[in-house]
């Protein structure tokens, strides 16, 4: 099958972005990496009138230090995550990604913005309190992570915005654990433990619509209790549902065990 027809337009600037997704009416779409957008296209599960490539905005392709955090340009492929060094756990995320054909076009803020609960930039978003700076019509602004995934695919970005780059703060200590059938494939569970601040985070993908965090676990933490006692605590408490690839009684077992991992790899 082929794509629907559209009009193609290439952006030079952010303005030019929403310029031209305000004129699509809430028909446009923004081509970046093209990962998870252009196979909807060809399956014509998505048909916009408009595309917007965004490829050719300069400063959305940097990774830069912020003090504490990092910011990531959003149009920041996933190769450069991997191979970036002023943020450890963004990299040791990065390698779980696709495979090298798709971490080479794939963008950050693609990733982010398509909100896959599978995905593993959305489980690092929630994980380390991360924030979205966002431009629209009404001009910049800026959303927590929280705030964004709203359910699996869905956000809160409104038709006529563009994420232009998010803001990952830096853990003291971290670990990431994830589980895949295979390498490549969509992860099962996502299992992420950062330190920030001097509080340990907990936060979990493909167990919800969208990534969540495993305050039980936290709170188990916090209480001076293990890292296998918080890793109980915060499986317990998930509500995943069953699908082709295991019960909800697997993936609840499944997250206790990469949580543990993560726990581990953070030296907690």
């Amino acid at each position: 099958m082929k794509c629907a027809p559209f009009e193609y337009v290439r952006a030079g600037s952010v303005d030019d972005v929403v310029a031209a997704l305000a004129g699509a009416e809430g028909d446009g779409k923004i081509l970046a990496g093209g990962q998870s957008l252009v196979p909807l296209l060809a399956l014509r599960l998505a048909q916009p009138t408009v595309l917007v490539d965004v490829n050719r905005i300069p400063d959305l392709a940097q990774v830069r230090a912020d003090g504490d955090a990092v910011e990531v340009g959003a149009l920041v492929r996933h190769s450069a995550l991997l191979t970036q060094t002023a943020h450890p756990l963004l990299a040791a995320a990065a390698r779980w990604i696709g495979h090298t054909a798709i971490r080479s076009r794939g963008t950050a803020g693609g990733s982010v913005a398509h909100a896959d609960p599978a995905a593993e930039l959305p489980v690092v978003a929630i994980g380390t309190g991360a924030t979205v700076t966002v431009a629209g019509p009404d001009g910049i602004r800026t959303i927590d992570a929280a705030d964004l995934f709203v359910s699996a695919l869905v956000t809160s970005l409104g038709e006529e915005e563009m994420i232009t780059s998010i803001r990952f703060p830096l853990p003291q200590r971290w670990g990431f654990a994830e589980f895949a059938r295979r390498a490549g494939d969509f992860a099962l569970v996502t299992a992420l433990v950062a330190e920030i601040d001097g509080v340990v985070r907990i936060a979990v993908g493909g167990t919800a619509p969208v990534p969540v965090r495993a305050t039980a676990g936290e709170q188990v933490l916090a209480d001076g209790g293990t890292a296998a006692e918080a890793a109980t605590a915060a499986a317990a408490d998930l509500r995943p549902t069953a699908d082709l690839h295991g019960s909800a009684r697997y993936r609840q077992a499944l997250a206790a065990e990469m949580i543990r991992r993560a726990l581990a790899q953070a030296g907690i």
